[in-house]
C-alpha cells in the first residue's frame, strides 16, 4: 500500500484537534457504522467532495482512518482500534479525577469529624 494511504499511530494532540471538528466528529459517527467512500460521505452534507475529502485526508493523518484501493474506488476505513487509544486516555484521566475527588471527600469528612 502507498505511504500515504497508511495511516500512523494517533497522537493524541491531533486526533482530539481533529475531532474538534463537528463535520469530522459526524464522519467518523457514520464510518463506525461501516466503510464509505468519500462521494458516500459528502452525501448528507451541504459540502463538495473536496471538502470532505479534505476532512478525510486530516483523519487520515492523525491516524483514525484509512483509505485503501479497491480498482477505482477509495473506501475509508475507520481505525477503531486508534479511536479506543483516546477512549483509553480519557478512562485513564476520568480514574484519576475520581481518586482525587475521592481523597477530598475523605479527607473532608476526616476534618469535619475532627471538630
Amino acid at each position: 500500500m502507498p505511504p500515504s494511504l497508511v495511516a500512523p499511530a494517533p497522537d493524541l494532540d491531533s486526533a482530539f484537534a481533529a475531532l474538534g471538528d463537528p463535520v469530522r466528529r459526524a464522519l467518523v459517527t457514520r464510518l463506525a457504522r461501516g466503510d464509505a467512500t468519500v462521494g458516500e460521505l459528502a452525501e448528507p452534507f451541504d459540502l463538495t467532495p473536496q471538502a470532505i475529502s479534505h476532512h478525510v485526508g486530516v483523519l487520515r493523518r492523525c491516524g483514525l482512518v484509512e483509505q485503501r484501493r479497491e480498482g477505482t474506488r477509495r473506501p475509508c476505513r475507520l481505525r477503531a482500534d486508534q479511536l479506543a487509544l483516546l477512549g483509553t486516555w480519557i478512562d485513564d484521566q476520568r480514574r484519576a479525577w475520581d481518586d482525587r475527588l475521592d481523597a477530598l471527600e475523605q479527607h473532608l469528612t476526616d476534618d469535619g469529624a475532627v471538630r
